[in-house]
């Protein structure tokens, strides 16, 4: 079943509770999200992307999941 905008913003709300969140798309099933938080600080890029799809607890997990495709941005804020 397609995720809405509201759907996976809260779902990111959850594990990060003080990012900037931005999520955009209109199918439910291709979507894009930036997450601007301060945990991700000295984490490389990959380290910041595994903590947005566990926060995401399963909705992009194989073929059947909820969420097909997210373009997903990760930084740390500016200092």
């Amino acid at each position: 079943m397609p995720m809405t905008v509201h759907e996976i913003e809260t779902l990111l709300r959850e594990s990060f509770p003080d990012a900037n969140i931005t999520v955009g798309g209109s199918d439910g099933v291709h979507m894009s999200a930036m997450v601007v938080d301060e945990s991700f600080r000295g984490k490389n890029r990959v380290q910041q992307q595994r903590a947005v799809y566990a926060a995401l607890k399963g909705k992009m997990d194989g073929p059947d999941g909820d969420l097909h495709a997210l373009a997903l941005t990760t930084k740390a804020p500016e200092a």
